[in-house]
Parts: structure tokens; sequence; C-alpha cells
């Protein structure tokens, strides 16, 4: 299958998963995850339809941002995100350029990211390891109401929702009951913070369909866009 071929079957489930819990299907962004995958893919993937990209590391992002903007077909097309765990001294990397970083998990770094902004406001999401995995990052889902808060009190940073990676099955259904609580989470952190909170990031490949039909509004999709990675 082409790029364009995974794109289009990638978009019709998210279609489908929408009709079965009477969404509708704009209210999904696919974050085309380009992660290892070179520029020529990324440049397919838009041509495709894919409007937003997500990468891991900030090095590459960088080059990749760069590449990319030189295709002045794309210009304002391209979205891009920063998915992974961001290093503090890799924020000026992406601060600032990036339509939301999802994996902020602390006051320190949001305060780097707003620094290396250089005013821009940026939108970031709290990151929330439901599963207690001590590989992940992310705050426990206990202290996600008072770290939230304060990131949402950080000059030039917009707290615009949650993220969460449910540990991996080979079972989508396993990953559900992370991703209800996760949503149950933000309702509640909606109505102690009086925010909006309208991003919930949750999802990928195995499991994205699962996670719409839980209420996600980003799902982050790499190999069944871009095929395995090498």
């Amino acid at each position: 299958m082409t790029i364009e071929d995974r794109w289009n079957h990638v978009v019709a489930r998210v279609e489908a998963a929408c009709r079965r819990v009477g969404r509708p299907a704009s209210e999904v962004t696919i974050i085309a995850v380009s992660k290892t995958h070179p520029t020529r893919a990324i440049l397919d993937a838009a041509a495709a339809g894919a409007t937003d990209f997500g990468e891991n590391y900030a090095q590459e992002l960088a080059d990749k941002m760069a590449d990319v903007a030189l295709a002045p077909d794309l210009a304002g097309v391209v979205r891009w995100h920063f998915i992974g765990r961001l290093q503090r001294n890799k924020a000026k990397l992406v601060a600032g350029k990036v339509a939301l970083i999802h994996a902020v998990d602390t006051v320190e770094l949001a305060e780097e990211i707003a620094k290396r902004a250089a005013g821009v406001l940026q939108p970031v999401l709290l990151a929330v390891n439901l599963a207690g995995e001590a590989t992940k990052g992310g705050v426990t889902g206990e202290s996600a109401a008072p770290i939230a808060r304060a990131l949402a009190a950080v000059p030039g940073i917009r707290l615009d929702g949650l993220m969460t990676m449910p540990p991996y099955s080979d079972d989508p259904e396993s990953s559900r009951p992370q991703f209800e609580a996760l949503y149950a989470l933000r309702e509640r952190l909606v109505d102690d913070l009086g925010l909006p909170l309208p991003v919930l990031s949750m999802g990928m490949s195995g499991d994205f369909e699962v996670a719409i039909e839980c209420g996600a509004t980003h799902v982050r999709v790499g190999t069944a866009i871009f095929g395995s990675r090498s």
C-alpha cells in the first residue's frame, strides 16, 4: 500500500469510529507520526491530505521543519506537534515553533518552554501516566490537579488539555480503561480549574478507534500511515 492508501484507510477508520458513538469526524485530529521516516514520506502524506505531523525528537523535528519549509505548496498547511518527552535543554528547538507540545509534566519544563518561546503563547498538554509505568513520564492521576493548576498559571503557556499513553498491548480494548479514566479526569479538571481543556490526546495505530470512542480529540498514528519504522 502507498502512503496515500494508508492515509485514506486511517481516515475511513476514524470516520467509522466517530459514527459508532455519534461524533462528527471533524472533532478528531489525526496526527501523522513521522519520527524516523524521511521528509519524502511527510510530503507524500501531506499530498494525501494530512495536515498535522508529530515528532518525538527535538533535533529531528527541527531538521524536518526546515526541509518541509522548502516546499512552497505546504506553506501554512502543515502543523507540527511535539509528542515525545522534551528535555529542558532542547526546549529552544520546539518552543514557539509547534502547534502543540503533548507531554509536559513539570512546572520547570513549562517555564523553560515559556522562556524559549520568546513571547509566543505556547499551547501544551499535561502528560498523565495513568498506568504508573516507570519507563514513561507523566504525572499520576492523583497529582494531576495541582500540577495542571500550576501549569495553567505559567505566563506564556496555555494548558489545552491532557494526554496519555497506555501500556502496549495487542488487544486495543485493554486501553479502554485508561482512555475512559483520562476523559473522566479531564471533566473533573474542567470543573476544578474553570478551564475548557478541549484536547484529549490519546490513541495510536493499535488502539486509536477505541480512543475515539472514549472521547479522543487527537490521535497519534504512525505505523498505520507510514508503515513500520526501520
